[in-house]
């Protein structure tokens, strides 16, 4: 059974020949993307305190950039408060952690994919 190394953005993949349909697209950014989706990657919600002592909410671990921006944008309008997303990151102004907590549970994210520290 050879294996195929694909190496790319800091990840190291290695995949077995079997794991591939089509040869010839091993290699290919899609197939990656692929790959990696598979992993249930962890929602990360954490407090964080900013300058002059203020509280934000970082949210993070999402999949898709349009999805980012739309969940903070519900997010900013359920809770009342100011936020913006930064590449895969929301962040909202203030304290919010059981408030997206709750928020992403009944937007049907499993709980055990979310952390909240």
């Amino acid at each position: 059974m050879p294996k195929r190394n694909l190496f790319y953005n800091s990840v190291y993949i290695v995949l077995k020949e079997e794991e591939v349909e089509d040869k010839d697209d091993i290699n290919s950014f899609d197939h990656l993307l692929e790959v990696l989706d598979k992993d249930n990657n962890r929602i990360v919600i954490q407090k964080s305190i900013r300058k002059y002592n203020k509280p934000v909410t970082i949210i993070r671990g999402f999949q898709d950039i349009r999805q980012i921006s739309n969940l903070a944008k519900e997010l900013k309008k359920r809770i009342g408060t100011g936020g913006t997303t930064k590449g895969e990151v929301i962040i909202l102004q203030g304290d919010h952690r059981e408030t997206v907590m709750n928020f992403l549970l009944s937007k049907g994210f499993r709980s055990d994919l979310i952390e909240v520290i």
